[in-house]
């Protein structure tokens, strides 16, 4: 045991009427909803990167944070993941995610890195036979390091690309040694800044061929989980080749790889990219692709990726909407890819963030789940399109521009527009909310 949580208790659910701040009023594991535990709706997990890895910095300022653990050796990796599982334990959650550089310290070159790696995991493993957290996904940072900068599937440089792969091996090794659900890729800097320098044909062929092995691999050494990827537009590159859902299918299309692969969807890369959450939701999940989920939120005055907790039960109902439509999770689940504000320095901070971003998550799926076993909007939906159902339009479907044309003019056919009625199905989704 380490010292670093000392005096905070284990959060439990006391309820809606609770004055204790370490406790949960909406999260209860246990309550069933839909005719699944609130806890297997869900999945919550913790990521590796923002409550234990990360610094406190900004792009306008650098650490804030003093952490006994903030040190490039075995020793405080492991002291890391000791203070991670005693989080885990405090929250009861029964997951968390990670990169490989969260959970090892850098060596001084490929090798030593990998027995890093691979010590660190055993640790890991050791600590996981007295914990019911295990790994809701495993990844590899492929963007922080300097050798980087013009991409890790993408870059122009071999060796880069060699190196990445070669890391990307040794990842989902540690993630299925682990019994990881899911592997993830996310592109950090799969992208450019400039067409003056860039083979763009060369760079998505690359991508292509690297996400192929990915799935090879995967088959190989029998890994039972899927392979997700990550959407995110912009930031850091200009152009991600990874910018949207729809970007994403496009090049699984392209690539032959839309049934091995389905996505990650991040809450503040939707927005960033132009959309909303819920959109980029149900278009993965019409596209058969919708896989797992990263909760946060962004600053909406400021127009980076700020990664926040989540703090707005009606915007999130809407997500989790979405996930009930498509059936709930199945591999995948809810992530906290939230961090700290830097000013936000002690432990309890750590504890109380995420026990608020639980309830929130909590609270929207009640409301979701709500609506989604009354049908109302479902009956909203089906009425609107019904037109679609009949024999005469299911017909038109498989006739040629001619044959449609002529009967309109024999049916004389001259449609009136009807209303959306948008603003009672937002009335009606308040009423739940």
């Amino acid at each position: 045991m380490t010292d670093f949580f000392a005096g905070i208790p284990q959060i439990r659910y006391e309820g809606e009427g609770s004055d204790n701040e370490f406790a949960f009023r909406h999260y209860n594991p246990d309550e069933v909803i839909l005719g699944k535990r609130m806890e297997d709706h869900l999945r919550f997990s913790v990521a590796w990167w923002h409550s234990f890895a990360w610094q406190g910095g900004d792009p306008f300022g650098g650490q804030t944070f003093q952490r006994p653990w903030f040190a490039e050796t075995i020793e405080a990796a492991k002291l890391k993941a000791d203070v991670a599982f005693e989080m885990f334990e405090i929250l009861g959650v029964p997951f968390f995610a990670f990169h490989d550089a969260d959970i090892r310290p850098e060596g001084a070159n490929f090798a030593e890195t990998k027995r890093n790696l691979e010590e660190i995991v055993e640790h890991i493993a050791m600590r996981m036979e007295s914990s019911r957290a295990k790994p809701l996904w495993g990844t590899a940072n492929l963007f922080s390091h300097r050798r980087f900068m013009s991409g890790a599937a993408t870059n122009p440089d071999p060796e880069v690309f060699a190196w990445s792969a070669a890391t990307v091996k040794t990842c989902m090794d540690a993630t299925h040694r682990l019994g990881g659900a899911n592997y993830v890729l996310w592109g950090g800097r799969e992208g450019y800044e400039t067409l003056l320098n860039t083979d763009l044909k060369r760079e998505a062929e690359n991508a292509g061929r690297f996400l192929s092995m990915v799935v090879d691999y995967k088959h190989k050494i029998g890994f039972p989980g899927t392979i997700l990827i990550e959407p995110k537009p912009q930031e850091p590159s200009k152009h991600q080749y990874d910018y949207d859902v729809a970007t994403v299918y496009g090049f699984l299309k392209r690539f032959g790889l839309e049934n091995e692969v389905k996505l990650n969807v991040e809450q503040g890369h939707a927005i960033l990219a132009g959309h909303s959450f819920e959109h980029e939701l149900a278009l993965a999940a019409s596209l058969g692709l919708l896989g797992s989920i990263d909760m946060n939120r962004n600053d909406y005055q400021s127009g980076w990726d700020t990664d926040q907790f989540p703090n707005n039960h009606a915007e999130m109902a809407l997500a989790y909407y979405e996930v009930l439509r498509m059936g709930g999770f199945t591999t995948g689940g809810t992530n906290f890819d939230s961090k700290l504000r830097r000013q936000s320095l002690d432990p309890e901070d750590l504890i109380l963030a995420h026990v608020g971003g639980m309830d929130t998550c909590a609270r929207a799926l009640k409301a979701a789940a709500r609506l989604w076993e009354d049908g109302a909007l479902e009956k909203a939906r089906a009425e609107r399109y019904a037109g679609w159902e009949t024999a005469e339009a299911q017909a038109m479907l498989g006739s040629t521009l001619e044959q449609i044309h002529d009967e309109v003019l024999a049916k004389d056919i001259n449609p009136e527009p009807r209303s959306g009625r948008q603003e009672r199905l937002e009335n009606l989704w308040n009423r739940y909310v």
